[in-house]
Formats: structure tokens, sequence, C-alpha cells
């Protein structure tokens, strides 16, 4: 089509998901007409991406040069990454924003599985979305009801091999990029060993799981899911930094306000790379403040059904709440989260919270998820050819189609299309 050619975008990508999703989005642009760059920070960038790219060797101080000139030399009018709390995407967002692109951001799905989110300008605690939920009953008025879509395939081992395969680039191509540093704080070396312990010790595991759901069963209790020490929604978007300062902090309010005949109930996460012993420090926690008896720990079992059975739940900012929302189950958040909104959320000191619990409101949590769907999220997954077909299907949509469709209409010219105009040129470039 004619504006496909004269409207087109120019798309810079930088680092995205483990495996092949970013590759085939950007084939997908390029075979609408568009125009996509891509630059490499180690070798794990190099392996998940298929076409022509551009290397960065440099140093972490010297990458915003980098990157504004590369912007400006090749008219780049859409950035394009995953998460934006990584410190060379921290960078590229803060100028992108002083050369006016659009700014593109994905991350794992706000509403888990099946979803992946796609906001402009940041996700999580840097998202644009509103916290008022009269704007959300407002906004949703004319929006249909939430679609009900057969669950989409999905392969642990897929996303493993992926994550493997990623890694171990890594290492491999590490000399080609010797001033790269992942933004994990833990080596994947590191990281392995851990993930090779927690297996070893997964069958006892799950008889620890087994014998304490079944005492769950004639219990009250509450919930309380761990979060990853490395996730950015921990360091970042949290007053804690760290997970282990979180659950000292939940547990040392259960002790001192939460009903005597209830129980905390705390799940470590299914990815966590077992380098921590969680149930020492939980322990630990509980002995601390005589409460040892009344909190249990789960090492394996399903979220879902322990999320469902709970009296509440405590999170500091993890999607699983809005899997304890989705069940009409009290959630009291911590920290920055799209979903901690009046009548849907505990508002207030936690402490208030075990005494009081109160269930979110369903037409506040409707709205909110009607609003989501429509302008965050994207049906699909990267570990399934069927996910990710569905992804770059509705990434496209996202990315283009809208602007193509006004294109066609007459609505938007060529002008809408091309990168802003420079700052001052720097005449050192």
């Amino acid at each position: 089509m004619k504006h496909r050619a004269l409207n087109r975008k120019t798309f810079l990508f930088l680092q995205g998901p483990p495996g092949q999703f970013f590759a085939l989005l950007a084939e997908a642009l390029v075979a609408r007409g568009h125009i996509v760059h891509r630059i490499n920070f180690c070798g794990g960038d190099r392996w998940s991406w298929d076409g022509p790219a551009t290397d960065y060797h440099g140093t972490e101080d010297d990458w915003p040069h980098f990157f504004d000139s590369f912007v400006r030399r090749h008219r780049i009018t859409d950035l394009a990454l995953f998460g934006d709390c990584r410190p060379l995407h921290r960078a590229a967002h803060g100028l992108s924003v002083l050369r006016g692109l659009r700014i593109h951001v994905f991350e794992e799905g706000y509403i888990r599985p099946d979803w992946v989110t796609l906001e402009l300008d940041g996700v999580n605690g840097h998202s644009t979305l509103s916290r008022d939920p009269e704007w959300y009953l407002d906004a949703a008025r004319d929006l249909p009801p939430l679609p009900e879509l057969p669950p989409v395939a999905s392969s642990f081992r897929r996303r493993a091999d992926d994550a493997l395969g990623y890694f171990t680039n890594n290492v491999i191509q590490r000399p080609l990029f010797r001033h790269y540093r992942p933004h994990r704080p833990i080596s994947p070396i590191v990281e392995g060993l851990g993930w090779m312990r927690r297996f070893a010790g997964q069958k006892a595991a799950r008889a620890r799981a087994e014998a304490a759901l079944a005492r769950m069963r004639s219990i009250d209790y509450f919930a309380l899911p761990l979060q990853l020490n490395s996730d950015s929604q921990i360091r970042t978007h949290s007053p804690f930094g760290n997970m282990k300062v979180a659950t000292a902090y939940v547990i040392e309010s259960f002790a001192r306000s939460a009903p005597a005949d209830a129980f905390l109930v705390i799940k470590q996460h299914p990815l966590d790379n077992g380098l921590l012993n969680w149930k020492r420090v939980v322990r630990a926690r509980a002995i601390e403040h005589g409460i040892e008896d009344r909190v249990i720990f789960l090492e394996e079992g399903d979220i879902a059904h322990i999320v469902a059975g709970a009296k509440g739940l405590v999170t500091v900012n993890s999607t699983t709440g809005t899997l304890s929302l989705a069940s009409g189950v009290p959630t009291a958040v911590l920290g920055q989260a799209v979903y901690h909104i009046a009548g849907i959320t505990h508002q207030g000191p936690l402490d208030g919270f075990w005494k009081r619990p109160v269930a979110p409101e369903a037409r506040i949590w409707d709205a909110f998820c009607r609003v989501l769907y429509d302008r965050c999220l994207i049906r699909g997954g990267f570990s399934s050819d069927e996910g990710l077909a569905l992804l770059v299907e509705g990434a496209v949509r996202r990315l283009v189609e809208t602007d193509e469709v006004m294109a066609d209409a007459g609505l938007l010219s060529a002008m809408d299309f091309t990168a802003p105009p420079p700052l001052a040129r720097n005449t050192r470039g």
C-alpha cells in the first residue's frame, strides 16, 4: 500500500526477552514496509537476532552519546525495548524523550498467563496509567466485556532453552563485549549452580509442600508469594530493595497485628534460583517474633489454589496480585503496582489489613481489566510457536496498524511518521 512506503516508521530495537520474539516482530514490521535497526549489547543479543545489527562495544558511560548519535544518524522514530529499568535502557529512554521518539516498552503481562504487556513510555512503576478508580469507570464505559479465550500453548522447556542459549552465548562471546554488565545482579553460572541444587531437592520439597497444603485446608491463612530479588519490581519499584527485607517487614506486622488464630503462608517463587535458603530465612524471622507455629513455608504448590483459599494476600507488587483480585481475595500492596487503586486493593498501613481484609469492588476491578486489555495487553507468549505468532500479530497491530488505517483515511500525513527534528547539532559528532 502506498502509505506504507511513504509513511513508514523507523524502529530501533534494544534488548528483548531471550528467544525469537524481537527478531520475528522485526521481520513482520519490515514486511509491512517499515525500517528496523538493532543494537546488540552482548552475545545473547546477537544469538537472539537474525537480521543486520550494530554491536555496541563501548562502556556504559559512553552509551548515551552513542545512542543519541545513532538515533539522529538513522532518523529513528520509534524505540522498542523489553523492560525499562535496565541501566542502558534507562539512558536510552531519557534521550528518546528529549528527541520526541515513540517509546514502546514490552514486559511480562500484568495479567498472566497468556498476555504480554506493551505500553507507551513505561511499565509497572513507570506506567502512565491512572490510579484513580473513577477514571477507569469512565474509560471502560464503552468497552466490551472481557473476552473468554482458550489458553495459549506454553512450554517451560522452550523458555529454559531460550534462556540457556542466551546466557551461554553471553559467556562464549564475552571477549567481544568486554564492557557489558548484565542487569541481573547474579551471574548466570552462579544461578545455574543454584538451580542444580534446587532440582536435586525437588522431590523432597514436593512431599513437604503436599503435607503443608493438606494442613491448610482446615486453617484460616493469609498468603505472601515471594518475588525474585533480581526483579526490577523489587529493586526499583519497592521501598525494600530486596525480598528478604520485605519478608521480614510482613512477618513482623503479622506477628503484631494479625488475629491469634490466623496463619501466614509464604510461597517460594517458582523461578527462584535456590541460592538463598528461604525456608531458613522465614523460620528465623518467625522465631524472632514468636510465631514459628503460625508461619508455613511452601517450596512448591499451585499458587492459584493457594490464593483462592486465602483470607487475604500480601504482595509487594507481584502479578499474583491480579490473580488474587480476579478471585475476589482481599489484597494488600506494599510497593508500586498498576493495580494498587482505591476500591481494588487495601488502602492504609499493613497492620490494619490483617484485622479487616476487604474484597475488591467488582465493578472497579472489571473496569480496570477492560481498560488494561484494551490499552496494555497483547495475547500470546514467548515459549511456543503459537504464543509467538499471536504475540507478533498483536504487537504489529499496536505498533503500526492504527496509524496505517488513519493514513488510508487521510488523517495522517507522511510527516506523522518521520523522525522529529534533532536538537542542537553536536559538531564533535
